[in-house]
């Protein structure tokens, strides 16, 4: 079988993917490169999604990109306006054309003799598989599975006579007008779902085994509108850029540290919105602020809902689906006509690509993960994996940058390898990411492990991370340089 060779596959043409092609683009402009996408649009994550109010839940100075400007007046970017925005990077520098809609990625194996992955390819097109060959590999995938969500097996769903949905598969035409609505989840599906649908059915209800921490953000930042008048719009989204950076990392270090402090200030927060004669106990955690991430309603659009009856809280167990809607574990009947699952994602890393280096399966899971980035004893590849405290793109950013000086350094050396060694054995493999959600905890065997210290350690802080990757040394005695280019 005949195989292109190309010199940087990149996998998904989401935030991340475009980010990383137009990086490469600046800073290595005689690569070449494609993008493959096993969908048929551009928007990753943003164009799967088209539930009601589906928004982003970090500022949209932090979630966009730093080359980009984001001059929309809502700092709280709705899904439409993110995959518009995402859609207008890869037109303005010309991305587009190096895309490959319906071409997923099965397996990829690296070879070092000749320092090439080989890439095998699904198109939606063609009955058989093709084969492209390149130097670099870079998986851009998010890190849940795009075919399907995370659904728990509800006693008794099969005699619900309504009708059940989740998230991530909206139907075009749900009508959900005048409908009783039971939305099952706490996280930030569920809080997006809950006003944006209160506006049309006849009432919504929020159900949860547990609560999350709900915290009320700005739609609009009225002092990057207000600046707008007077300066240059990339000047004004570089100074909201660099507060909104700075105020992230002082929330969440100042959570850490001070977690009942922060605690009170959330739930006061809350009780402003909500009312006095409100339950608290449906917004009051019993664990710590961060260790699940915070839910973001911008300018409280589910409190003002709960406030004016379109929409409530139920904090319980489900013992059963019935006929006209959900049994709870307290005897409480919950009568609906839609029930919508927003239960969580399915974590799928690398789109379930299967790896193979010389011959040999590599599992991603029993690896450790190097800066953020790249893998242990895996050559010329890497993982765009975004924040967890903070904005995906923060750390997409630095790391397409890291991976662009990565391949020019081995142009200058002439050498076509480079793979991070684990040479000293008192690091300690520890969890990939140290959050409770659920989704997280039951992936925990499917994701690759990190160390206790550096360069193995993943800080989820930006400071930190941008001078490692954008400014310390890449060789650094971990990284191996090898495999001279021939001739």
């Amino acid at each position: 079988m005949t195989s292109e060779i190309i010199d940087v596959l990149i996998v998904g043409a989401g935030l991340s993917g475009i980010g990383a092609a137009r990086h490469l683009q600046k800073i290595c402009p005689k690569k070449t490169y494609a993008i493959l996408e096993a969908r048929d649009a551009i928007g990753g994550t943003w164009d799967l999604f088209r539930y009601p109010g589906i928004r982003s839940d970090s500022d949209m100075f932090t979630l966009g990109y730093s080359f980009k400007p984001w001059n929309n007046p809502k700092s709280i970017a709705d899904g439409e306006d993110i995959r518009h925005y995402i859609e207008e990077t890869a037109r303005e520098n010309n991305i587009e054309r190096n895309i490959r809609f319906g071409h997923k990625v099965i397996s990829a194996s690296w070879d070092s003799d000749q320092a090439l992955w080989t890439v095998q390819v699904q198109r939606v097109d063609e009955p058989q598989p093709l084969q492209i060959q390149c130097n670099f590999f870079i998986g851009c995938t998010g890190y849940y599975n795009y075919d399907k969500g995370y659904t728990p097996e509800f006693p008794g769903s099969d005699r619900f006579g309504g009708q059940i949905v989740h998230p991530q598969h909206w139907p075009d035409k749900l009508d959900y007008r005048d409908k009783r609505v039971v939305v099952i989840g706490s996280g930030a599906t569920a809080v997006t779902l809950v006003p944006a649908m209160a506006e049309a059915a006849a009432h919504v209800t929020m159900l949860q085994r547990s609560p999350s921490y709900v915290a009320s953000v700005p739609l609009k930042d009225k002092v990057a509108i207000k600046l707008r008048k007077y300066l240059p719009a990339w000047l004004v989204y570089r100074m909201a850029r660099t507060r909104q950076i700075g105020f992230q990392m002082a929330f969440y270090r100042l959570a850490r540290a001070k977690p009942k402090m922060v605690r009170r200030l959330l739930l006061g927060q809350v009780r402003k919105q909500v009312g006095p004669d409100f339950d608290m106990t449906h917004f009051s955690p019993q664990y710590n602020p961060w260790d699940e991430r915070l839910c973001a309603v911008p300018n409280g659009d589910l409190f003002r809902a709960i406030r004016k009856g379109n929409a409530s809280v139920e904090t319980d167990h489900i013992e059963t689906f019935t006929e006209k809607g959900i049994l709870l574990k307290s005897g409480k009947q919950l009568e609906a006509d839609i029930i919508i699952t927003a239960t969580g994602l399915d974590l799928q890393m690398l789109g379930g690509t299967q790896l193979e280096v010389d011959g040999k399966p590599f599992v991603i899971s029993n690896s450790m993960n190097y800066k953020g980035v790249m893998f242990q004893d895996l050559p010329n590849f890497a993982m765009i994996f975004g924040y967890t405290n903070a904005s995906w793109t923060l750390k997409s950013d630095i790391t397409s940058e890291f991976l662009c000086r990565l391949i020019k350094e081995m142009d200058k050396r002439k050498l076509r390898q480079c793979t991070p060694r684990l040479a000293d054995s008192s690091v300690e493999a520890l969890p990939f990411i140290e959050m409770r959600s659920g989704y997280l905890q039951r992936a925990m065997s499917k994701l690759p492990k990190q160390g206790s210290v550096a360069p193995w350690k993943l800080h989820q802080n930006y400071a930190m991370d941008l001078a490692m990757l954008r400014f310390g040394q890449l060789d650094d005695g971990t990284m191996t340089f090898s495999n001279p280019a021939p001739g």
